[in-house]
């Protein structure tokens, strides 16, 4: 491709998502009007429970995030390593997380209602 076409492609799409997030913002939300976009009510008692599924979603996404940071290095490892061990060290690590899931599931950790 041209240069000449790439610089007017990537202006014609930044100048069209610019336009779309200025219509966006045109006509504001009551949340996104208040101070605190987090869902909770800023006025309430600062002391109210906060449900502990929460947490334990973010500490999930927490905890499989580091599964794709530890699982990267793998294409790296083959090539320097044996494959059988650098394959068997992965399923290890996966079989873990996915046992360690599936009692999270079992026991109930996942569900919204109580």
């Amino acid at each position: 491709m041209n240069m000449a076409i790439l610089i007017a492609i990537s202006s014609l799409t930044s100048t069209l998502l610019y336009t779309i997030n200025t219509l966006a913002t045109m006509k504001p939300d009551i949340n996104k009007l208040s101070p605190y976009e987090c869902g909770f009510d800023p006025l309430g008692d600062a002391r109210t429970p906060i449900s502990i599924q929460f947490f334990l979603v973010a500490i999930l996404f927490i905890l499989f995030d580091l599964e794709i940071v530890l699982l990267m290095p793998i294409p790296w490892s083959i090539n320097t390593n044996p494959p059988t061990t650098t394959t068997a060290l992965a399923l290890t690590m996966l079989t873990i997380l996915t046992l360690g899931l599936l009692y999270e599931w079992l026991q109930g950790g996942l569900e919204w209602t109580e």
